[in-house]
This record gives C-alpha cells, sequence and structure tokens, in this order.
C-alpha cells in the first residue's frame, strides 16, 4: 500500500500563561451559571510550565475548546467552566495538583494527568476522591493493572504495550532493521515503553543494546557515540521532545546513519524547534491522531476553530483531550443538575461515544476498546503522518 504523506500541523509555541490563566475558573457546584443553572467544572490536570509543558497545552486548549462549543449551543442544563492544574509533568508534583482539583467541589471529574508518572503519583487520590480522572495520553501499561487499585481511572489512548509491540514490529517488518540500540529517560514512562519494545524486538529476532540516561541530562555526546559505536540499525528514544532533540543532535555529530525513532513523547513541533535540523528524518510511534493530518470534515472543523481560539494549530493528543472533554459532557448531560462526581465514574463505565479520534468505550479496567498506533516522521521541518502501523506493515 502507498505511504500516505500529509503535512501535520507545524505548531509555534504557544498562546501563554495569561491566556491560560484567563481561561481558568473554578465555578460553583449547584449555582452560579447563567439562566439560573448550576454550574459545574471539568478539571484539567497536566504540564503547562516546564520542559515539556507544551505537551500539556495541547490537551489544554482542547479541553477549553469543547467546553466552550458546549455552553455555545445553550441547550446544556448546566454551566461548564475549567479549572486547571499544572503538575509540570512531574511525578512528585502530581499529588499537589490533584488536590487542588479535589479540593474545589465544582470539579466533578479531571481531563488528565498528561504524564504516566504524574498519573502514578496522583490516581490514588481521585481514587479516594472516588472523582474520574481520564487521561488523553498517559500510556504507561502498568497504569490500568486492577492491583494498583485506581478505581477511577480511564484513558483513550492504547497503552505502551500497544505502542511497543507496534513499534517494534515497524522496524523490524517495515524498516528490517536487524539490530536497534533502546535508550530510555529512566521515567515510568520510558522505561515502561523501552522494556515493550525490546520484548517484542527480542521476540522478532533482533539484536537489542541499550541504555538509560536520565531526562534532563546536559550531555548527550557519550550515548550517542555509544549508539554510533555500535553498528546499530536503528536507535528508539523513549522520552520527551525536551530530551529527544539534544539526543538527536548530538547523534547528527557522530558517524551513525542509521534510522532515528522516538514515541509520542517527542512527536511535538517542538522536538524540531528544539532539535532544528537534527530532527529531519526522525520517526514517531504514537497511539494519536493528526487532526490536521485528517481529511474528515469533522477533524477539518476542530482544526479551524481550534486554531482561532488558542491562536495555535492543535498538536499531539489536542484531539484526545477534546474528545475526553467531550465525553464528561456526553455522561453529564442526562444527569442535568444533579450532577456528582460518582454518577460520572457510573456514566464512564458505560459511555460509547463517537469522537474525533475514535469510539469510546471503556473496558472494566478503564482502558479504551478501540486501539491503532500511527507512525509520523519529520520531513522538510514538518510532522508527516505516514500511516498506521497495521497498514504499513500490510503494504
Amino acid at each position: 500500500m502507498r505511504r500516505r504523506m500529509i503535512i501535520m500541523a507545524g505548531a509555534p509555541v504557544i498562546a501563554g500563561a495569561l491566556a491560560l490563566s484567563a481561561c481558568s475558573s473554578g465555578g460553583s457546584k449547584g449555582g452560579g451559571g447563567g439562566g439560573g443553572k448550576p454550574t459545574y467544572t471539568i478539571g484539567f490536570q497536566g504540564p503547562l510550565t516546564g520542559p515539556n509543558a507544551q505537551l500539556g497545552i495541547n490537551i489544554d486548549w482542547g479541553v477549553k475548546l469543547a467546553v466552550q462549543q458546549a455552553n455555545a449551543k445553550g441547550d446544556l442544563p448546566f454551566t461548564l467552566k475549567v479549572k486547571e492544574a499544572d503538575d509540570q509533568g512531574d511525578p512528585a508534583k502530581g499529588p499537589t495538583a490533584a488536590q487542588q482539583l479535589i479540593g474545589d467541589s465544582s470539579v466533578i471529574g479531571v481531563v488528565g494527568p498528561t504524564f504516566s508518572g504524574a498519573t502514578k503519583a496522583a490516581e490514588p487520590l481521585f481514587t479516594q476522591a472516588g472523582m474520574a480522572s481520564v487521561s488523553a495520553s498517559a500510556t504507561n501499561s502498568s497504569l490500568t493493572d486492577p492491583a494498583n487499585g485506581f478505581k477511577t481511572f480511564f484513558r483513550i489512548v492504547p497503552p505502551d504495550s500497544a505502542q511497543g509491540l507496534s513499534a517494534a514490529d515497524y522496524m523490524t517488518k517495515v524498516l528490517k532493521v536487524k539490530s536497534v540500540y533502546l535508550i530510555d529517560d529512566k521515567s515510568d514512562y520510558g522505561v515502561g515503553l523501552a522494556g515493550n519494545i525490546k520484548s517484542q524486538l527480542t521476540a522478532n529476532g533482533v539484536q537489542v543494546t541499550g541504555d538509560s540516561v536520565a531526562a534532563g541530562t546536559n550531555d548527550y555526546s557519550a550515548v550517542a557515540t555509544k549508539v554510533a559505536n555500535s553498528g546499530a540499525q536503528a536507535v528508539y528514544y523513549a522520552g520527551y521532545y525536551a530530551d529527544a532533540a539534544p539526543l538527536a543532535k548530538a547523534l547528527k555529530n557522530t558517524s551513525f546513519t542509521g534510522k532515528a525513532m522516538s514515541d509520542d513523547g517527542t512527536n511535538d513541533p517542538k522536538f524540531i524547534q528544539l532539535g532544528g535540523s537534527a530532527s529531519e528524518g526522525w520517526q514517531m510511534t504514537c497511539p494519536c491522531l493528526s487532526a490536521t493530518a485528517s481529511s474528515d470534515e469533522a477533524a477539518k472543523k476542530f482544526v479551524s476553530d481550534y486554531t482561532a481560539l488558542a491562536n495555535q494549530p492543535p498538536g499531539t493528543y489536542s484531539p484526545e483531550g477534546y474528545d475526553v472533554t467531550n465525553t464528561f459532557i456526553q455522561v453529564m448531560k442526562p444527569l442535568g443538575s444533579n450532577v456528582t462526581r460518582a454518577k460520572v465514574v457510573d456514566g464512564l463505565r458505560g459511555v460509547d461515544y463517537k469522537g474525533l479520534t475514535k469510539q469510546i468505550k471503556f473496558q472494566p479496567n478503564g482502558e479504551v476498546t478501540e486501539k491503532g498506533i500511527y507512525v509520523y516522521e519529520v520531513k522538510n521541518s514538518q510532522i508527516t503522518a505516514i500511516g498506521t502501523v497495521d497498514k504499513l506493515i500490510s503494504g
């Protein structure tokens, strides 16, 4: 099958903290809405500042757009507001951010957390509060393990076990590499994803060597030299764009000529902005849909509306953030003026909502039923969609 090359949003960064603050509000349960309607708040938790803030900002604007559109229709039995909690993507800050939302009685559910580590740290609090958190992006496979007791956690993206398997199969069956150098960033997300990739590569008969380099490392020249000296035909980095970019620059200064790949944490125009020409040719796997690459009319309208509101095109996980918010609204609307955190959790367990990215239905453990892993590539300084792994393998 011919590869489909479509331009994804080459996005400059961001509207900024002032715009985000202006759109943020707490609201109050049971009153204060327009026309005597009660007011309910949908929370957002993710990085709005810090080295990988763009991934949170992408989702946050999707949340705001969905709420703005829902209120504008005028047919809701309540008024919606948005409250943000910035965890900087840091697991250590996850519980504090979660508590900011839990402590506001008007918040009936949370879009997020965005990163897996922060999710793992925050979920015990959300479960204790009986409040649903639905992530648009946290993919660590262990998050939905029933042994964790995260009883109010849901996500609309497939886990890293699915991305890891697809990434390994893509490298094996499409790129046809025989050896891979695998690097993780020592985060819950990076380590988990790298482990899934390694297992499948090994099963495929591919030679795997690797390293772990903590996120925030200043100098990637040492590991880049290791990659080049290893003779590996491909390198895969499991981590976020803030570190993938300096790694790409370091690799460019070596003799490495193999294929360079990374994941959804790197699949953002910020990677190109930070990595410059060194990012050219890198490929990324992602359980995310590029709305800007879609020919669907609803997706085109989303891109237009999102860009008008955020003053930037949607990025990675923007459509998923929009879908999560609309899923909340789908559950809340029949509840009228009797929306509670417990009723929202119950509603999510039975929801069946057609979003921009997929049909949203949850398994008992909170995993979304529909799965799909895409491959993107940096081409001419823009992220382009190549296609789904399944279709690329089938040819």
